[in-house]
């Protein structure tokens, strides 16, 4: 006999949720009441030190807690102060964010030790540990020699994460990521990942496209 669903609609139209979802929404608005007090600070230090610095320095002790508690405390105050994330997002302990710009869609993961610039993570997206996103291939320009790079003005771009992608561990991501795709571990992403590809190396390059092998048995 197949599992009763999470939450059950009666004839009346009023929603049922389980005892489970129950402690998860209790869990989600006590993680909501423990940042808020963290919020009058960020936006003192945004307005100070700008929004990308202010939340990179919050990320940076808030990876710090550990298990299920920091997962929610993260999720929390990362709904308050970048772009988008979902309730459903799990951000692992040792995660950084730069950008205030990126934006986390449901049921991403990321895993533990990443670290995050500017960057949309699509739905579904599973990121393992130690995976790097800055914003794009140029965040510094170089080609101005009478200045230092550090002078220079940034060329960031905004780097997708297409839905249900599977970035393995260690790799750095320069470039989208196509849908459906999976980039393996250790691989550096420097020109756009088509949907459902395989890539992998350094530079990353394609080894073969998800399906492939079940339409050529057919």
């Amino acid at each position: 006999m197949a599992s009763p669903p999470a939450d059950r609609t009666t004839r009346d139209g009023a929603v049922h949720m389980s005892a489970k979802e129950i402690v998860k929404a209790t869990a989600r608005g006590a993680a909501h009441l423990a940042v808020l007090p963290l919020l009058p600070s960020f936006l003192l230090r945004s307005a100070l030190l700008g929004r990308d610095r202010a939340l990179e320095s919050s990320t940076q002790w808030l990876a710090l807690i550990p298990g299920l508690v920091g997962q929610y405390v993260r999720r929390a105050y990362l709904s308050h102060t970048i772009a988008g994330c979902h309730k459903t997002v799990v951000v692992e302990c040792g995660t950084t964010l730069a950008r205030a710009g990126a934006r986390l869609d449901q049921n991403a993961y990321i895993g533990p030790g990443c670290r995050l610039g500017l960057v949309h993570v699509e739905r579904d997206v599973l990121m393992a540990a130690g995976v790097h996103v800055p914003s794009g291939a140029r965040t510094h320009r170089i080609d101005d020699l009478s200045r230092s790079i550090r002078e220079q003005p940034r060329a960031e771009e905004l780097v997708r994460l297409g839905a249900g992608s599977w970035i393995g561990e260690a790799a750095v991501i320069m470039a989208d990521v196509g849908r459906d795709a999976v980039v393996g571990a250790g691989a550096v992403v420097t020109r756009p990942v088509p949907p459902r590809a395989v890539a992998a190396g350094v530079p990353a390059r394609v080894l073969r496209t998800r399906g492939d092998d079940a339409a050529r048995a057919v």
